[in-house]
């Protein structure tokens, strides 16, 4: 049968009320009936009321497969809040052992620019992205004897924000007290560096993720940075989302097979205001003897972690760990730290695999999702409505995602914008497009002839596998470099024994240069793979043209 109850979808503005340590209310809302979309004004914040029926006309057999969208509050017109504030959180800027020693790095937590800097003293400093003389970006800046100097007019700031110099002042004249840069708390946890993004609130170190995982005797992992064209929410529910690693990641790596695809199950076992958690696996898998489900958490704000423990052959127990640590970095933008690490040691070829070649199957793996993601950003702004209205959810492979949205509708007023399951609060400034590189994309982008001439990959394109990824990687760029090096050796020793091959006289020294020659081209071209495998995008091959 058919729900016909028309419904309302306010959109609660992040200047609520409420505050951040507020318990549980719920939130009652009138049955309204309207033709047509409009706006209204409701406990004195913009709201939305967009008419339409609670839930699609569903028969007996899609009952059993797709998750109901509409729970029995719903029918009765109460919606469920929580107090939040997006700035009260801990946001993951950036692995440590990838900031530069010797450069301010510009970086974004939604629409709030900041810098990141080692001081002197090699001590984390984190300001915001602003000059207060004329509003420059200080990303753009240099350091000067441990101090982050403007490279506007030269003013330079001491690790607490203070204006320690302005070269245009007159001799004994003083720095104004207001000629500060606005400080931010920052805090160095198991190799990720994060940020507290309130003024008003003392930092609560409690807050900070733990991983015990990561903690554990023998573990490793491996960690890569992305940055990627979409808003973090739907990065986070594609991370959340394992049904479509068999079809989209297909051989990508030796885990990811088409004909694996197939229902899944779950088990939601902890809900709360900062999250969920639950177990989840293959249908086919359960009732197996010695079967052990992934453990999904996912926490707020934007933490998602993936384990497992397994005991292997010998009674012992190994625990694995896929660790997604998202920070929204803008309208449309987000930045993702993932680390994968086990206590298991790595056997057979897999202990030859370097590091840049995982990095690179990680960015390839992304940019197989993009096109997706990116579309579905770009529908979500246009249809201006909650997912509920758009999204078709199975039991059996998306309940994450329900979650998650869900989640989202508990908290999004306290978000500068948020996307939820039935509540949508749209992005109220226009999204920001940098047509000049600026911080490291600048450095980049400068460093290499990008004005018509070779080395097309450092053009300052955001969307390049080379700015997603290596510029944020120290151990891939120098990979990059190392290579680039390699291949203009080869070449030039290649030039010099074909011209040797050319002068000598005997045979065997002939073909002893050409050899050569055809060993230093062959390595080369080796080098040119390497060089394109971390630099340029994956292509599915029935899109090439």
């Amino acid at each position: 049968m058919a729900l016909q109850q028309p419904f309302l979808f306010e959109l609660l503005h992040s200047t609520t009320s409420l505050t951040p340590r507020t318990p549980f209310v719920s939130l009652q809302i009138p049955q309204i009936y309207l033709h047509n979309n409009k706006q209204i004004k409701k406990h004195g914040r913009s709201c939305y009321a967009i008419a339409g029926n609670v839930g699609a006309e569903v028969d007996g057999e899609n009952q059993s497969v797709v998750l109901q969208d509409t729970s029995l509050e719903e029918l009765r017109g109460q919606r469920e809040i929580v107090g939040y504030d997006w700035t009260e959180e801990w946001y993951p800027l950036y692995l440590t052992k990838n900031i530069p020693d010797d450069a301010p790095l510009g970086l974004t937590v939604f629409d709030k620019q900041v810098v990141l800097y080692k001081d002197g003293s090699g001590q984390l400093r984190c300001f915001e992205d602003r000059c207060p003389h004329r509003l420059a970006k200080l990303s753009e800046g240099q350091l000067y004897d441990g101090k982050l100097e403007c490279l506007y007019h030269g003013w330079q700031f001491d690790g607490d924000g203070k204006c320690v110099k302005i070269p245009q002042l007159p001799e004994n004249a003083k720095i104004p007290r207001s000629a500060c840069a606005k400080t931010y708390e920052v805090r160095d946890s198991q190799g990720v560096v994060w940020i507290w993004m309130s003024h008003r609130t003392p930092p609560n170190i409690n807050k900070i993720p733990w991983f015990e995982n990561f903690e554990r005797k023998g573990f490793r992992d491996n960690s890569t940075t992305h940055v990627l064209p979409y808003d973090h929410s739907i990065l986070l529910e594609n991370l959340m989302d394992p049904a479509h690693v068999p079809i989209s990641h297909d051989r990508t790596d030796f885990t990811a097979k088409r004909e694996d695809a197939g229902p899944l199950f779950f088990e939601v076992t902890e809900r709360s205001n900062r999250g969920f958690a639950g177990w989840w696996g293959k249908e086919k898998d359960q009732g197996k003897a010695n079967y052990t489900p992934n453990f999904l958490r996912f926490e707020a704000p934007c933490v998602l972690h993936n384990s497992r423990e397994i005991v292997d052959e010998n009674g012992e127990k190994h625990y694995f760990s896929g660790l997604f640590l998202c920070r929204p970095s803008g309208q449309g933008k987000s930045m993702l730290i993932v680390r994968f690490g086990t206590t298991r040691k790595s056997t057979g070829i897999l202990k030859f695999i370097p590091n840049w070649f995982i990095h690179q199957n990680a960015s390839k793996v992304f940019e197989q999702d993009m096109g997706f993601l990116s579309s579905q950003n770009e529908i979500l702004m246009k249809e201006g409505v909650p997912t509920k209205r758009l999204y078709l959810n199975l039991k059996s492979s998306d309940t994450w995602v329900t979650e998650y949205r869900k989640w989202m509708d508990k908290v999004g007023h306290g978000m500068p914008y948020h996307f939820g399951h039935n509540t949508i609060f749209l992005p109220q400034q226009p999204a920001v497009v940098e047509h000049a590189p600026a911080g490291f994309v600048a450095n980049f982008s400068a460093s290499q002839p990008a004005k018509g001439g070779i080395g097309e990959m450092y053009a300052p394109n955001p969307a390049n596998r080379y700015f997603r990824h290596v510029v944020h990687c120290r151990e891939c760029s120098n990979v990059v470099k190392a290579f680039e090096t390699w291949k203009k050796a080869l070449c030039v020793i290649a030039l010099l024994s074909t011209a040797f091959a050319i002068l000598v006289s005997g045979r065997q020294w002939k073909a002893v240069f050409l050899l050569s020659t055809s060993l230093c081209l062959a390595g080369a071209y080796a080098c040119s793979k390497v060089i394109a495998m971390n630099t340029i995008n994956f292509i599915r091959a029935h899109r090439r043209l």
